[in-house]
C-alpha cells in the first residue's frame, strides 16, 4: 500500500495528490478527439467530455451488482439458507430496503423497490472503492495503457459528474411523478399558492422553488464532498510510506461506517422526496 513513484520524474506531494485527483478524460481537442494529458486540456475540451474512469467503473460496478444478484437469486432455497453467506447478505439489504420504504414511502408504486436497492446498492458499490489502496487501480490503468503518467480516479462518488447524475435523475423522477400524481396544475400550485394562500404568490414563489431546486444540489454535493474529503486524506496518509499502514487501516475503518451511511441517506432521501410527489400538500 506504499505510495506509487514514477521512475522518470519523482512526483513531489502536491503533485501526486493532483495527480491522483485527476479524472481520465477523452474529448474533442484542437478539433480531434483524444485523451487529455492535464487538467487544463480537460478543461478546453469542455462540456462533452467524458470522464473515462468514472464511467468504466460505475458501468462495471453495475453490471457487477446486476450478475451477483441475479446468480445469488437463482440459486436462492425456501428453507434456511445455512452456508450460504452471499444470499443472507443480499436478503439481509433486501429487508432493510422494504423497511426503509415501508417506514417512509406511503402511496403505492411498484417501482419503489426496484429503485431504491439499486440506488443503495450501487452507490455503496462505489463508495467502497474508495477503501481499496489508491495507488492500486491506477498503476493497474497505467499499466494496461502503457502509460505511467495517465491519470485515472478509481472512486466515481468524487466525480462531481457522477453524484450529479444520480441527483438529476432522482429530481427529474420527483417532477414526473408530482405532474403524474397531481396533474400540472396541481404540481406548479405547490409552489404558487403555498404557504400564504393565492394573493401572495411571488412570496410563496420566493420561498418554494429555492427548497425545491437545491434538492438535486444537496442530494450530489453531500455524496462527492464526503468522498473527495475521503479520499483526499487516503492519498496524503498514503505520502508517509510504510508508516501509513497503521493509519491507512485506522482511517479505513471509520470510513466504512461513511461508505454505508453516505449510500443508506441517499436512498432515504429518495424515498423521502418520492414519498413528497406521491402525496397533496
Amino acid at each position: 500500500m506504499a505510495s506509487a513513484g514514477y521512475p522518470e520524474t519523482p512526483q513531489t506531494a502536491t503533485e501526486y495528490v493532483s495527480h491522483h485527483l485527476t479524472n481520465l478524460t477523452f474529448g474533442k481537442i484542437d478539433g480531434h478527439w483524444a485523451f487529455a494529458h492535464s487538467p487544463e486540456e480537460a478543461a478546453e475540451m469542455g462540456f462533452w467530455a467524458i470522464n473515462v474512469d468514472s464511467m468504466l467503473i460505475s458501468v462495471l460496478l453495475g453490471a457487477l451488482f446486476v450478475g451477483l444478484f441475479k446468480f445469488v437469486i437463482t440459486r436462492m432455497t425456501v428453507e434456511a439458507p445455512k452456508g450460504k453467506s452471499w444470499q443472507n447478505v443480499i436478503e439481509m439489504i433486501v429487508e432493510i430496503v422494504q423497511e426503509s420504504i415501508k417506514n417512509s414511502f406511503h402511496a403505492r408504486n411498484d417501482m419503489m423497490g426496484p429503485l431504491a436497492l439499486t440506488i443503495f446498492v450501487w452507490i455503496f458499490m462505489m463508495n467502497a472503492m474508495d477503501l481499496v489502496p489508491v495507488d492500486w487501480i491506477p498503476l493497474l490503468a497505467q499499466t494496461v495503457m502503457g502509460d505511467s503518467h495517465a491519470y485515472f480516479r478509481a472512486v466515481p462518488t468524487t466525480d462531481l459528474n457522477i453524484t450529479l447524475g444520480f441527483a438529476v435523475s432522482v429530481f427529474f423522477l420527483i417532477i414526473f411523478y408530482s405532474i403524474k400524481v397531481k396533474g400540472l396544475g396541481g404540481f406548479l400550485g405547490e409552489f404558487a399558492f403555498q404557504p400564504f394562500g393565492k394573493y401572495a404568490i411571488p412570496l410563496n414563489l420566493l420561498l418554494e422553488l429555492p427548497g425545491f431546486l437545491a434538492k438535486p444540489v444537496s442530494l450530489a454535493l453531500r455524496l462527492y464532498g464526503n468522498f473527495f474529503a475521503g479520499e483526499t486524506i487516503f492519498l496524503v496518509i498514503a505520502l508517509l510510506g510504510y508508516w501509513q499502514l497503521p493509519l491507512h487501516f485506522g482511517w479505513a475503518v471509520f470510513h466504512i461506517l461513511v461508505v454505508i451511511l453516505q449510500a443508506y441517506l441517499f436512498m432515504m432521501l429518495t424515498i423521502v422526496y418520492l414519498d413528497q410527489a406521491h402525496t397533496d400538500h
